[in-house]
């Protein structure tokens, strides 16, 4: 007769350490070769992803009446746009393969209760990135975009009312002074990369929740410390907003807005977490509760 296994435990097979390094290089291989082609996928199309990119800042030229036309500094800079646009789409496409691999390596070392545990933070990232991404492409980039272009200072070229305005007198001083012209004429790469550091950067804004709620899962962290803290995180977003936007009250505040209720999102779910967990440990019989602090002994000398 034999005992049955827990149900709790690692997968109940051993491998020596050049088995675990084999098949780290299967799993590093097929993620590579996902990853390159899916970058010659997106290198097919990086023409239509660098137009639907660059749909914020054309819609804030329209606004202003002006064309939407970025040029080309330097010769190969078409070039490395669309080498940039391969990698980044490349990654989004392969991202799923390369996210199973891993799981697939990592799984067999973890016990049950933690695959448990780690497979719906391991979803939840990449789901949190693409609203935090799509939260900065719609919200935040049309703002900024018109703050920036805010700076332009025009018409470019004298119209004929301003030769008028500015003929000389009789004394042969002009008029008046035509202002210099401010157009703005965009590089492509760095429209591109402007737009890129946005995305990326609220992406990584949004997997707050993500984080704090696995260290909550830990036992790193608890909702009554992050509670405690409330204060000094809000400077801590001000801070993050001031320098990932920029310097108009508007966007830090949308920034700021969208952040800070992840941060209560994220005190809600790890006090739901301690709350199954004590439910679970009185379960067992294994939780015991915090001793009240004993009343102050009385004074001796009142009797």
């Amino acid at each position: 007769m034999t005992a049955s296994a827990p149900a709790d435990q690692i997968e109940d097979k051993a491998a020596p350490l050049i088995e675990h390094l084999v098949e780290l290089r299967t799993r590093i291989m097929w993620s590579l070769l996902a990853f390159i082609i899916a970058i010659c996928i997106a290198f097919t199309v990086w023409n239509p992803i660098f137009n639907f990119l660059t749909r914020p800042i054309c819609n804030a030229l329209e606004a202003r009446n002006q064309v939407c036309s970025l040029v080309l500094i330097k010769l190969q800079e078409g070039f490395f746009v669309a080498i940039n646009i391969s990698f980044f789409g490349g990654f989004i496409l392969a991202f799923p393969v390369i996210a199973y691999h891993l799981w697939r390596f990592v799984a067999p070392g973890l016990y049950r209760s933690e695959k448990n545990a780690f497979l719906p933070f391991l979803l939840a990232s990449p789901a949190m990135f693409f609203l935090g991404a799509t939260f900065c492409f719609y919200v935040v980039l049309p703002i900024a975009f018109d703050f920036f272009l805010g700076f332009q200072q025009g018409p470019l070229l004298p119209t004929a009312a301003d030769a008028g305005a500015a003929a000389p007198d009789a004394a042969g001083e002009p008029g008046s002074t035509i202002p210099a012209g401010i157009l703005f004429q965009g590089s492509m790469q760095e429209d591109l990369g402007l737009t890129m550091k946005f995305v990326i950067a609220f992406g990584l804004c949004f997997q707050l929740p993500v984080l704090l709620t696995l260290m909550g899962k830990a036992g790193l962290v608890s909702s009554a410390g992050l509670a405690s803290v409330r204060r000094y995180a809000i400077v801590c977003i001000l801070i993050v907003a001031a320098v990932a936007t920029p310097p108009d009250f508007m966007s830090q505040l949308i920034m700021f807005a969208a952040i800070y209720p992840l941060y209560e999102v994220s005190i809600f779910l790890i006090r739901r977490i301690e709350k199954r967990r004590e439910a679970e440990l009185r379960a067992e019989g294994l939780w015991v509760d915090d001793e009240p602090d004993e009343p102050a002994a009385a004074d001796p000398a009142r009797k």
